[in-house]
């Protein structure tokens, strides 16, 4: 007799729910199995109904494509390419700056020059002649210098000039680019819109109908699917949303509408298909 206890215990594998959407009779009599089967197959179709209208709003999400995508894109592009125009306009100013700075230093080397050479024509003697030459000497090779950095400043800034040339005409075209993926993103929003706001209008009446807890499972595992199912019915003894084949057991407690299931592969909530079949009649 225990072995066959043991054997019996064994038959039907316990199904695995989560934890946040899990109803189960556990906490009422059995004699109220019906009542809980209707309650469970109401938020079943509620949730199923959601799912629907989410939809269609992913469709008009998918017929306005990439679109929304390429123009931020375009808009990041543009954006990069300001900061990097701007960027070579402030080297072009320091290097102007370099240069202004560069030519006082000439000023400046060839008023000591002329005060040196004067002074040159009035020495007592050698020594101060030499140094008064040392002097107009560091004064010849600092000039010679501060003109060999000007023209290497010159030339950065026409390096510089050029890089803004190019950066600034593929700005033009890149905002040439922006402003039609714009107005064709702007037509579609326009002709899609209405119909968008009126769908989400009942989705947000449909979320009304639902529990809380239920509702932010639901978001949950839609976030989480790639293509935005997280309510699916079983087909063919498979998952509508994964496909994995669903043991028996498994189908019968779906069939049963005693408790919410979850597929065990994907996690989404697993719907009965004679429910979808009801609703689409």
């Amino acid at each position: 007799m225990a072995k066959d206890k043991v054997s019996e215990s064994k038959v039907t594998k316990p199904a695995v729910e989560d934890p946040e959407i899990v109803t189960t009779t556990s906490a009422m009599d059995k004699s109220t199995d019906d009542s809980v089967e209707s309650i469970v197959k109401k938020k079943l179709i509620s949730l199923y109904s959601l799912q629907m209208i989410d939809a269609q709003v992913d469709k008009i999400s998918i017929i306005r494509g990439e679109l929304p995508l390429e123009v931020q894109d375009l808009e990041d592009e543009i954006q990069g390419l300001e900061t990097r125009v701007n960027k070579y306009k402030q080297d072009i100013s320091d290097l102007e700056m370099e240069i202004t700075g560069k030519q006082n230093a000439i000023k400046e080397s060839q008023e000591l020059l002329k005060k040196y050479e004067a002074q040159q024509m009035n020495v007592r003697n050698n020594r101060e002649y030499d140094s008064l030459s040392k002097e107009i000497e560091y004064q010849n090779l600092e000039m010679q210098l501060a003109e060999k950095k000007i023209r290497e400043f010159q030339n950065d800034i026409e390096n510089k000039q050029n890089l803004v040339d190019i950066a600034f005409k593929e700005l033009q075209e890149r905002e040439k680019d922006l402003d039609v993926k714009q107005k064709e993103l702007e037509d579609i929003v326009r002709e899609t819109q209405k119909e968008e706001d009126v769908l989400k209008e009942k989705s947000r009446q449909q979320e009304s109908n639902i529990e809380e807890r239920l509702l932010s499972a639901y978001k949950r595992i839609r976030d989480n699917a790639r293509n935005g199912l997280a309510v699916v019915p079983v087909e063919r003894d498979a998952c509508g949303g994964c496909f994995n084949k669903i043991p028996p057991q498994r189908q019968l407690d779906i069939r049963l509408n005693k408790k919410i299931i979850v597929c065990e592969y994907c996690g989404r909530i697993l719907l009965d298909p004679e429910i979808v079949q009801d609703l689409e009649i």
